[in-house]
């Protein structure tokens, strides 16, 4: 199962009041575990950066002005999420909107509400009543958000990837006690293990043979250590 974690940065709160997107970040989760494979990009919103964004994103117009704008760009960031991969966004209503009206305003396709995982409303199930914001998720999953004193997209992204898998149950929420149950990769995880590598590599059990000599040692073990005892009746029966 292919998941993209991702997260945008933004001049502002409304991309219908002349608010735009500055940067995406997204990781690519398959089965839930990173595969390394990241798509990052920062974007010329065309406008000024308002100081209130600029102090919580770090990205002044100087370094935004020599950016790609989103319409030189937007193929790549279609491509790399595909067509149905699960789009797992901290409150993803507000990443979603910011998205969807760059590709309106290109003509393209906008992208389907229902591929979103919203983080939010995972952690808010989970934890009722309590914070829900990326950095109290950290801190309640001891993830070292040390490295964010400003927000940006692709570290955000890695952050919510970590805290995703928390969400999840950690790295054993895909254990299972189902003696026929496979993983993604069809390996073996039954008897509540997972068994690594393909199950056509595994050498079938073999039964263990107990030697004369075994048995002989065994006997004189027990007759020796074990006053009438019921296994030596047995054999004498």
């Amino acid at each position: 199962m292919r998941e993209i974690v991702l997260d945008t940065e933004t001049t502002g709160l409304d991309p219908y009041a002349d608010h735009r997107l500055v940067e995406i970040g997204c990781i690519e989760l398959i089965n839930h575990m990173p595969t390394g494979r990241q798509y990052h990009q920062y974007i010329n919103p065309e406008r000024p950066m308002p100081k209130e964004a600029f102090d919580v994103h770090g990205l002044g117009d100087d370094f935004l002005k020599d950016q790609p704008v989103f319409a030189e760009v937007a193929d790549d960031f279609i491509e790399f999420i595909g067509e149905d991969s699960v789009l797992v966004i901290h409150n993803a209503a507000f990443d979603m909107k910011f998205l969807n009206a760059e590709l309106e305003w290109l003509n393209k396709p906008r992208i389907a509400m229902d591929r979103a995982l919203d983080t939010v409303q995972m952690a808010r199930k989970k934890f009722p009543g309590s914070p829900v914001s990326l950095d109290a998720l950290c801190r309640r999953f001891k993830i070292d958000n040390s490295n964010r004193t400003l927000h940006g997209a692709l570290l955000d992204s890695d952050l919510l990837a970590r805290v995703y898998l928390e969400l999840l149950g950690g790295r054993q929420h895909g254990l299972s006690l189902d003696p026929n149950a496979q993983d993604g990769d069809g390996n073996d995880q039954g008897n509540g293990r997972r068994v690594l590598g393909p199950k056509s590599n595994r050498l079938e059990p073999r039964p263990h043979v107990i030697s004369e000599a075994e048995l002989a040692a065994h006997q004189a073990y027990i007759e020796s250590k074990v006053k009438d005892a019921l296994w030596l009746k047995k054999q004498e029966a």
